[in-house]
């Protein structure tokens, strides 16, 4: 990593927003590594289940609209700490209340929905303090707060078992009552946040083709990644037959990779371009997701297809949010919010898709397929705008990034 950049912006921040980020997706995700308990204890069949870990994915989705807007008008710091009060309350009524229902476990995934639409407010509040140049490395180490779904699925099904899966929603509330803490001490607003903008200006930005295309290339990055971060345990326990907690552990491997990565996305897309590195993590996702869809016959062969298909998606996670800053600057805010809500419609898509491919086939096969070739969707857009990027808004002294 380049020494320039530890003096270019603001480590303290950029440490609270890893963190306020790391624990928000943490317990986002959290149903999840739960979802076999759950649904035991009430009976859901594998479309409910699919619906279950797949509404905090859409809710978070929705919400980071809401939360960009408010990144741009509170500025990021009162907005983070507005999500996350939301999330502490929700967590403890859960938690006090208890959950006896299925309509109560999809309140709950609303509501844990703010985590999710922490992305809107992490970024911003760590992008702002870096020039262009830095805009990968820094959005990669903000970024890599996913890495709080490794946490659920490391902890949360053996927990389950150890005090019951409703009391793992009070202990989550210890961790982020530190993360809370730190990022009331350490977060500071850059200096250089834009005025706040009106709704039309907001509107204004979809007019932007660019910014469909980003919203559709990280649908497939982000959704994929948090698709099967929030499905996988779900996926070993039935496909595979293996216990709660070991399933967890299997699906932390999985997302362990594709977290871990997500700075070396940024990093090598601050070296090669973020197009360069796109266009080798769009071909490799697909090709490990085909291979997913034939079904392998052991689940350890399982892990060896889909880590690498993580690591893919994860990097091209950087990668598309080292590309965004260069583009829509000024705008960060709310393309961070547009761009993060199409990442969790992805992952809708994948989650609640391979519950019903189950459902209705027998199989994950056909969830798996699909996604795939969403990836080559991607692969084939990338090719198509890549010389008009270049050319325009990445030509060499208007971004001071490689494109």
């Amino acid at each position: 990593m380049d020494k320039s950049f530890w003096k270019a912006g603001h480590p303290p921040t950029l440490l609270a927003a890893f963190l306020y980020f790391d624990l928000s997706f943490m317990v986002w995700v959290m149903l999840g590594p739960l979802g076999v308990q759950i649904a035991n204890d009430m009976g859901l069949d594998a479309a409910q289940k699919g619906i279950m870990v797949a509404t905090p994915i859409l809710a978070g989705a929705l919400l980071r609209i809401v939360m960009g807007v408010l990144v741009d008008h509170l500025k990021p710091k009162k907005a983070g700490l507005i999500g996350q009060l939301i999330v502490v309350g929700a967590l403890g009524w859960a938690w006090l209340g208890g959950i006896h229902s299925f309509q109560q476990v999809l309140i709950l995934g609303m509501l844990l929905g703010f985590a999710g639409a922490s992305f809107a407010v992490a970024l911003p509040l760590a992008s702002r303090w870096y020039p262009p140049q830095h805009q990968g490395t820094a959005l990669g180490i903000a970024g890599a707060g996913n890495s709080g779904t490794v946490l659920a699925a490391l902890f949360a099904p053996g927990l389950a078992v150890a005090f019951g899966w409703n009391s793992v929603f009070g202990l989550a509330l210890i961790p982020l009552g530190v993360a809370l803490a730190v990022y009331l001490l350490f977060a500071k607003d850059s200096p250089e946040c834009p005025p706040a903008k009106s709704m039309a200006e907001y509107l204004h930005v979809l007019r932007d083709k660019d910014a469909w295309w980003f919203m559709f290339f990280y649908s497939v990055t982000f959704g994929g990644f948090v698709g099967l971060a929030s499905s996988l345990t779900i996926y070993f326990n039935t496909q595979y037959g293996l216990s709660p907690v070991t399933a967890g552990y299997f699906t932390a491997a999985c997302v362990f990779a594709g977290s871990l990565v997500r700075p070396i996305g940024g990093i090598l897309a601050d070296r090669i371009g973020g197009i360069r590195s796109l266009l080798i993590m769009y071909t490799l996702a697909a090709l490990f997701l085909l291979a997913v869809s034939v079904g392998m016959p052991t689940p350890i062969l399982a892990l060896a297809v889909i880590v690498p298909a993580m690591l893919a998606l994860g990097m091209g996670n950087g990668a598309v949010f080292q590309l965004v800053p260069q583009r829509f600057r000024r705008e960060i805010g709310v393309m961070t919010g547009l761009v993060g809500m199409a990442g969790g419609v992805g992952g809708f898509y994948l989650a609640s898709s391979l519950g019903y491919s189950r459902q209705l086939t027998g199989s994950y096969q056909t969830g798996f397929i699909i996604f795939a070739c969403l990836a080559l969707v991607a692969l084939v857009g990338l090719v198509k705008v890549k010389t008009r990027w270049r050319t325009t808004w990445g030509a060499p002294g208007v971004a001071g990034a490689r494109i």
